[in-house]
């Protein structure tokens, strides 16, 4: 899905060209050469912050100008972004050479990642949660990124004018209301009918070699019309506690074992691993299903903590996906079951072709 990509100034690669001819794509290297690195410059091909959600200025090479480049031909079409170094927390986005917002890359790929920071996804806050949630939700709806950022955007103009009453206009402050009821809306039920055909396709998975989940959106039911008249109720409550206290940012993502009727806070690293393995396996599925073109998938040191059976069984399920997957791993034994890849060694920033 993506043929070509290359990095100017990101992180610490001055210049990378990376040429895929397998859905496969093997980055193996040193801890702290640069591999995980090439999976965020992938996941800046998606509206949002990336993987790691950094600012944008320290995603800039320390050494270089203050500014990064990045970009991908995906089916015949330039993606591209990066920052300037006169505005370094300005983020630029070009589609087929012409200047476009962040949320239009969702039109032209799903990509979707696990990293080992969401090792700990089930036992942190519930904004980890609901960003992996939306990750999910944003494959299906391309339009679930906008609408997220005008909620957010009404939410904190209304949060401002509680805090100071001689500026809380009545009617200013419905106006805004009635954006996030919409928003919101949309938000809300996007969510639902991801939850809802993602845990359809869950339904026919076996319960091993991964554990089976089931999913649920839990917290307020504040994403449907009534949401702007529920505001305007609570605004005084809303104004002593200095924020929004109703609506779908408060969701929060429920995972449950199956086989133990578990929840996953419950469950143990290796079972949390593997849930989270059959959301990613299932959820792909269910994109190539419904998009016709798989998600693209950034799997960051994923291999080194499965067993070979298990690895084995991932690496089929990947394959049969037929999307592009991009792995990272310090060991190249650990990707010995793969025949077709693109196997590359990463070393101090730099990106060479590895022997099969």
């Amino acid at each position: 899905m993506i043929g070509r990509l290359t990095l100017s100034d990101f992180r610490n690669h001055a210049d990378a060209l990376i040429l895929p001819d397998h859905s496969f794509i093997l980055l193996t290297g040193d801890n702290g050469a640069g591999k995980t690195n090439i999976l965020e410059a992938v996941s800046m091909l998606a509206p949002g912050r990336g993987l790691r959600g950094a600012p944008l200025s320290a995603m800039a090479r320390q050494e270089g100008s203050g500014g990064f480049g990045i970009a991908a031909e995906v089916d015949g079409v330039v993606l591209g972004t990066g920052v300037a170094a006169a505005s370094p927390e300005r983020r630029q986005v070009r589609i087929g050479g012409v200047a476009s917002s962040a949320n239009a890359l969702a039109d032209h790929l799903a990509i979707v990642w696990l990293t080992p920071a969401m090792d700990r996804l089930f036992l942190d806050s519930p904004g980890g949660r609901r960003r992996f949630l939306d990750r999910l939700t944003l494959a299906l709806h391309s339009g679930h990124a906008m609408h997220s950022a005008r909620y957010d955007a009404a939410m904190r103009a209304r949060n401002r004018l509680l805090t100071d009453p001689r500026r809380a206009d009545p009617a200013w402050l419905s106006a805004l209301e009635a954006q996030m009821g919409e928003h919101g809306a949309a938000l809300a039920g996007a969510r639902a009918d991801l939850v809802a055909r993602l845990n359809a396709m869950l339904a026919d998975q076996p319960d091993e070699p991964f554990a089976r989940p089931r999913i649920a959106i839990e917290g307020e039911d504040a994403g449907d019309d009534a949401l702007a008249d529920r505001l305007a109720r609570e605004r005084r409550r809303d104004a002593a506690a200095g924020r929004t206290l109703s609506g779908p940012h408060r969701h929060d993502l429920a995972v449950t074992h199956i086989a133990k009727d578990q929840p996953a806070a419950l469950c143990s690293t290796g079972e949390q691993k593997a849930l989270l393995l059959s959301i990613l396996l299932a959820h792909a599925a269910l994109v190539a299903a419904t998009r016709g073109q798989p998600p693209v998938l950034l799997l960051d040191e994923v291999a080194a903590h499965l067993d070979p059976s298990r690895r084995s069984a991932l690496f089929q399920r990947l394959r049969e996906t037929g999307g592009q997957v991009w792995m990272t791993g310090t060991e190249s034994s650990l990707f010995n079951d793969l025949d077709d890849a693109t196997r590359l060694t990463v070393t101090a920033g730099q990106v060479f072709r590895s022997a099969a």
